[in-house]
């Protein structure tokens, strides 16, 4: 009996199968007041300005939304000085890193990315028939020596996620400029800035600079984080006049909402809000690396809003009893198999009770 005669239902594409689904954090726990700090989700959610925007589309859901965004778009350009021409708007960053991908990437193709860079890179790579070539990082932070020996004449791709997720490290601007310039002009560089509001360093930049002065880097950043509309789906990317104009051929026509686009020229429009959720980070993720490296922990030292937390590779001190102790207690943290990081836990930075449950909770722990 031949092939096509034993299939019994239709065929995904070639390697479709082989891709692992992204698994969020957890979001349940056991007691009766629960602390997720698995998403890295904002403490303070939305500001009073995006809600009330959002509530406002409420006698308009019938309608379609902008499809060009122009509005948002509008807002983001005047916040940073971009020209909103160069700017698209997706449903999430994540979406706009799956159309970079869908855009340039093809079987036969390579795309770069670190070690322990964010799991959606090979998702993307793999589904549009392309091969993920891994760099090793040096101390949980992307190498860009590593990155360019990955470079071959088949890459026309290399994400940098900066600052990283999972590990909160970053690249100061000359090592991102550095690895701009080993790259050849046909390959795409892409910057994912999802974190960068958080980022306090003078040697850090997120990537506007690069990409208003090359044809072949692209950034893209969130809604989801600093301005905590991650239940909205809604991010953009800055880029070259020819890279938007791939993406907006590919692109849903409505791919944001309405609700999403006025929550957002909201929230851009709220730096307040933002200031005083960057002023709560700083302080914290200082104290949450101090407090939890007094237990006898090491954390990776991060810029983000979490904290990566090693534990044990055996022993009853392990990432995974720890997970275990602390979902007992209403504390969710996220694993770390996926990104091949057995022994950790990566944790959001919470409100003051929940980031103080945390501390308790891990000294009972290791007591």
């Amino acid at each position: 009996m031949s092939l096509k005669q034993d299939v019994i239902h239709p065929l995904p594409k070639a390697g479709i199968l082989d891709i692992s689904p992204y698994v969020p954090g957890k979001s349940a726990a056991k007691g009766a007041k629960i602390y997720k700090l698995s998403s890295n989700e904002s403490p303070f959610g939305a500001s009073k300005q995006a809600l009330a925007a959002y509530v406002s589309k409420g006698s308009s859901l019938a309608l379609y939304p902008d499809g060009s965004a122009t509005a948002l778009r509008e807002a983001i350009a005047a916040r940073y000085g971009l020209n909103a021409a160069f700017i698209v708007c997706g449903a999430g960053s994540d979406e706009l890193l799956q159309l970079l991908a869908h855009g340039y990437l093809g079987p036969g193709d390579e795309a770069i990315y670190s070690q322990y860079g964010f799991l959606v890179y090979p998702i993307a790579i793999a589904s549009n028939g392309a091969k993920a070539v891994v760099a090793p990082e040096v101390n949980h932070t992307a190498s860009v020596d590593e990155m360019l020996k990955c470079v071959s004449p088949r890459t026309k791709m290399v994400f940098l996620a900066n600052p990283n997720n999972p590990t909160g490290t970053y690249l100061p601007f000359n090592e991102v400029k550095r690895l701009h310039e080993g790259l050849p002009k046909t390959t795409l560089l892409v910057l994912d800035a999802a974190y960068a509001e958080y980022v306090r360093r003078n040697d850090y930049e997120s990537g506007l600079e690069l990409v208003a002065t090359s044809d072949n880097v692209v950034m893209t950043r969130t809604f989801s984080k600093i301005y905590g509309l991650a239940g909205l789906r809604l991010g953009w990317a800055y880029c070259p006049a020819h890279v938007a104009d791939v993406l907006n051929r590919i692109r849903g026509p409505f791919n944001v909402s309405d609700a999403a686009l006025a929550a957002g020229v909201a929230a851009i429009g709220d730096q307040k809000f933002v200031e005083t959720a960057v002023a709560h980070n700083e302080k914290w993720l200082g104290l949450l690396t101090k407090q939890i490296e007094a237990l006898g922990l090491r954390v990776t030292p991060s810029v983000g809003n979490f904290i990566l937390i090693h534990f044990a590779s055996k022993g009853e001190k392990t990432a995974a009893r720890a997970d275990a102790y602390l979902i007992d207690h209403g504390i969710i943290l996220r694993r770390m198999e996926a990104y091949g990081l057995p022994t950790c836990l990566r944790m959001t930075v919470g409100d003051e009770e929940a980031n103080r449950a945390v501390i308790s909770a891990l000294s009972d722990f290791l007591k």
